[in-house]
Order: C-alpha cells, then sequence, then structure tokens
C-alpha cells in the first residue's frame, strides 16, 4: 500500500473567516468594528480581513445566548453570523467582552480543588473522548458500589432538551460535560454544567441529519485542553471553544474529499492524537485525513487502495509492528495507517461485512481484535515488521463475536461483549468462548473498577464481574425509555453513571 502526496487542507486555513457549513449556509465570524444607524455592521474577520453587511429585520439575533435586537450589537463583541445562500444574515450570535484572536484560551481553575490554569491539555484522568481515555471502553474510576439496589442506582438528576441523535457525553476535568443533539432543522453542540446537568452553552455546528433510523447526530465530542472538537450526521467538522461555544474554525469532510455520506450517517468521533485531528472521511480524495488540531490545516491524506467509503467506528491510536499507527474500519477491511505520515500500511477484510461496520477495533501489543454484525464476527491480527516494512497476519477468525454496535472491552486477556442478543466473554488469544448470557440482550458495555455495565438497546442497564469464570450479575434497573433504541454508549466518570436516550441526560451516582 502507498500513500498519497501531501496537500493544503482548505477545510479551515488559519482561523478562515468564511466557512461553509452546508451548501445553503456560510459562517462567518469574526470581531464587530463598526455598528451603523442604517442597520449595517462591519465585522473583522479572523483572517484580518474586513466584511460590511446589512442586518436585515427578520435576523436572529442574540448576545451572550440571550435574545436581543440590532441596537444592542456593539463595537468589540466577538460575533458568528450565519448566511443563507444569497448571502443574507439570518442568525448573528453575540458575545461582549474584550476581542482576542482565536487562540488557546486558558482553562479556568476549578472552584473545588483551586487548581492552577492550565492551557494545555486536560488530564486523561477523564471521558475526555469516545470510548474513554484510551477509547477501549475502560473508565479509570475506582471504589464504586460493588452491587445496585433492586431499583439501580439513585438517579442524581435528569438533563431534557438536548434534542434527537445517538451522541454519547464526554467530560471535562472543570466540570463540564458535553453532547450533540437536532434542534429542529439545526444540529447542536451542547455543553452542561456536569453537577447539575444545566445547559451552559448550545452552538450550531450543521444542519440537522434526518434518517429514518432515527435523527441526530451519533458521534462524541471530543475534548483536548480548552477545545471540543465534534463531527456531525452530514460530515460537518468543527472545533470550538470549550468554554463558550465559539467557533474556531470548521468544514465539510464529506464536500473536501470527495465522499458520499454513508447510509445510516457519518458516526466516528474525531481522534485527538498529540498536535493531529484525525478522521475518516472514506471519500474518492482521501480514506483517512490528519489536520493540525489548532487551525485545521491539512497534514497528510492517506488513501486506502481502492478508496472505499467510511464505516461506523472511530479511530483508535496504537503502537504495534514497530509503529505508531492508526487504526479503524473502513467499508471493506479493518486497516492500520502509519501516524507519521499517513502511509496505508496493512489491511484485513475478514472482520469487516458489506453493511455497517461499527464497533471500534481493540488493540493489545502486537495484535489488533475487530469484529462485527451482520453474520460476520471477529478476527485477531497480528502486525509485525519495522516502521518501513510492516505487514498483518490473520491469527484466527470466529463466528462468535458478531458485535453489532455496541463495542468490546479487553481485560485481563478477555474479551467482553454481545454477540447480537449473546453475551460473551473470550479469551483473546484463543477465540474460545468462556461463558455466555442471553439475560440482558444486545448493548454497549463499559468497564470500571472490576465491573462491566451493559446497556442494552431495548432499555435494560445490568452490571456483572469481569470474571472469565462465569456470569456474575451484581445488579439491573430499567431506566427511563425513549420511543428509540438505546444506542448512545454508557459513560462512567465522575463517579457516576451517564445514559443518554434521545432528548434527556440520566447521571446516576456510583458511591
Amino acid at each position: 500500500m502507498t500513500s498519497w502526496g501531501l496537500h493544503r487542507f482548505l477545510l479551515a486555513a488559519a482561523m478562515l473567516s468564511l466557512l461553509p457549513l452546508n451548501a445553503n449556509a456560510a459562517l462567518i465570524s469574526g470581531t464587530i468594528v463598526k455598528v451603523a444607524q442604517s442597520g449595517k455592521i462591519t465585522v473583522e474577520t479572523t483572517s484580518n480581513k474586513q466584511q460590511e453587511f446589512q442586518v436585515p429585520s427578520s435576523a436572529r439575533i442574540t448576545i451572550d445566548g440571550k435574545p436581543g435586537g440590532f441596537g444592542r450589537l456593539e463595537v468589540g463583541q466577538r460575533v458568528s453570523l450565519i448566511t443563507s445562500s444569497s448571502g443574507s444574515i439570518t442568525q448573528i450570535k453575540a458575545r461582549t467582552g474584550t476581542p482576542t484572536t482565536p487562540s488557546p484560551k486558558p482553562v479556568p481553575s476549578s472552584p473545588a480543588t483551586g487548581t492552577p490554569p492550565a492551557s494545555e491539555t486536560i488530564s486523561g484522568s477523564g471521558w475526555t473522548q469516545f470510548g474513554g481515555p484510551n477509547r477501549d471502553n475502560i473508565s479509570p474510576e475506582t471504589g464504586l458500589i460493588t452491587e445496585w439496589p433492586a431499583g439501580g442506582p439513585a438517579l442524581n438528576w435528569t438533563a431534557t432538551g438536548l434534542g434527537e441523535g445517538y451522541s454519547s457525553v464526554s467530560i471535562s476535568d472543570d466540570g463540564k460535560l458535553y453532547t450533540m443533539g437536532n434542534r429542529g432543522n439545526q444540529e447542536m453542540t451542547i455543553c452542561l454544567d456536569l453537577a447539575t446537568g444545566k445547559e451552559l452553552w448550545a452552538t450550531q455546528t450543521g444542519n440537522a441529519y434526518r434518517e429514518s433510523q432515527g435523527n441526530g447526530p451519533r458521534s462524541t465530542p471530543t475534548i483536548d485542553g480548552d477545545r471540543l472538537y465534534v463531527l456531525g450526521g452530514n460530515g460537518d467538522l468543527a472545533c470550538l471553544s470549550r468554554n463558550d461555544g465559539e467557533m474556531l474554525w470548521s468544514g465539510n469532510i464529506l464536500r473536501q474529499y470527495g465522499a458520499d455520506n454513508i447510509v445510516w450517517g457519518i458516526s466516528e468521533s474525531v481522534l485527538i492524537d498529540g498536535n493531529k485531528a484525525v478522521f475518516t472521511p472514506g471519500g474518492r480524495n482521501a480514506t483517512m485525513v490528519a489536520v493540525d488540531k489548532m487551525s485545521g490545516r491539512e497534514l497528510w491524506k492517506s488513501n486506502v487502495p481502492g478508496n472505499p467509503k467510511a464505516a461506523y467506528s472511530s479511530i483508535i491510536a496504537a503502537d504495534i509492528g514497530g509503529a505508531r499507527q492508526y487504526v479503524n474500519f473502513v467499508h471493506t477491511a479493518v486497516v492500520g495507517v502509519d501516524a507519521a505520515t499517513g502511509k496505508a500500511l496493512w489491511g484485513i477484510q475478514s472482520p469487516a461485512n458489506g453493511t455497517a461496520n461499527c464497533s471500534s477495533p481493540l488493540a493489545s501489543g502486537n495484535f489488533v481484535f475487530a469484529a462485527s454484525g451482520y453474520g460476520t464476527g471477529g478476527t485477531l491480527v497480528e502486525v509485525s515488521g519495522t516502521r518501513g516494512n510492516v505487514s498483518a497476519k490473520e491469527v484466527y477468525h470466529i463466528n462468535e463475536m458478531k458485535n453489532h454496535h455496541g463495542g468490546m472491552v479487553l481485560i485481563d486477556g478477555y474479551i467482553y461483549g454481545t454477540d447480537e442478543q449473546i453475551l460473551r466473554c473470550i479469551e483473546l488469544k484463543t477465540g474460545e468462548t468462556k461463558w455466555q448470557s442471553r439475560s440482558v440482550g444486545k448493548g454497549a458495555v463499559v468497564f470500571a473498577d472490576g465491573h462491566i455495565i451493559l446497556r442494552s438497546e431495548n432499555g435494560p442497564v445490568a452490571m456483572f464481574a469481569a470474571n472469565p469464570a462465569k456470569y456474575e450479575e451484581q445488579g439491573r434497573f430499567e431506566p427511563p425509555r425513549s420511543d428509540r433504541p438505546a444506542w448512545p454508549h454508557p459513560v462512567v466518570a465522575n463517579s457516576c453513571l451517564f445514559l443518554r436516550d434521545q432528548d434527556q441526560l440520566f447521571c446516576y451516582a456510583l458511591k
């Protein structure tokens, strides 16, 4: 396999001032430098250009998140303008305060701990991305309750009004929680207070994604320092300020890389690794892409032979086969790409099905385990060689881990996950089933403090010991349910269990 040459990334070159959100709208960010009584404002954009706009009376204006009129627009306010395809302003979001250039902002100190402000990446101890700190569905939480009462753990709070969607949650160390949802015709990124579930801000990051199997975004925001990275169902990629939701750069990965949307919508959550933001458009121009996380400037793009479409899983980073690699499913295979250059290194087709590959692979040493549903099962791959000459071979393939979209977890050499409706524990090195149970049904798993929590897509939530000898359930309960399948993955962080279900998010105490 060969890598492709480097190209400039037009997604957002050094904080572009005019960034297409979709075919019918555009986003312009900057600072107001003039307000005229004639109804015009002049904005200095983030690329240091001045543009004049006529503000129609129909434009929706908010000031610091609250409704306002043209008369409250002032010189010095930071603004985000959304325009129609004709260039007419439809919405203005203004923020007061001293204007600054779009550079990283220090994270405020935590009032609970008095921790000094930090401008670098937040500690990985929290749940900062899809799949947790290491994208392996393992929570670092300890000291949690080992058995649940009959009605399940105590409910701390319920947040409502999140909109349609299957996004899970990410959580920062400074007490904020992030998710996504459709509100009307808008795809929104939403920030909540971790202690109360109260909404702190919401920013439109794309048009609403709609599909017969369920509307709304599928991916989970990724936290990195004072920034947030989101990818919507229509392929809209955005980098936001975590503190106030200000758009720093954005673009559309499908349009940029010549890709068609997949059947049930882009579902990948952006990977942040060092200075790179990495994602999988699966287009004619690129299979996988890495951009500079601060500006959106392209660093490299990788093209897998055959130009396969994207799948529904999210990239993992792993040091295997003598090289740091990005491993992910595409439509036809699980593939490994060199993290430094984007060179496509290897691909194995046996764990992929022709419909939807959803669960992220698991890495252990020089081995990768990947599995999918639709009658396919799982494959253990051994990756070997050096950075310049990497090869992969199939160790075994089994039919007994047809993991649809709930993910798997690897603990002490054993994989736990659902094989369609059957919960299984299999040994990694052999693929042998150690036990199986039908008591809960197909769902998503998360490990924390010696136990695995399984959230069934039909509603029940159960906790059992991570024990390869037998299935030992230590509690279950039935949380409130919407009329859609419970597909958002459960999260264990801050001594709590978080369960998203469409418009609602539930926070349960685990201590």
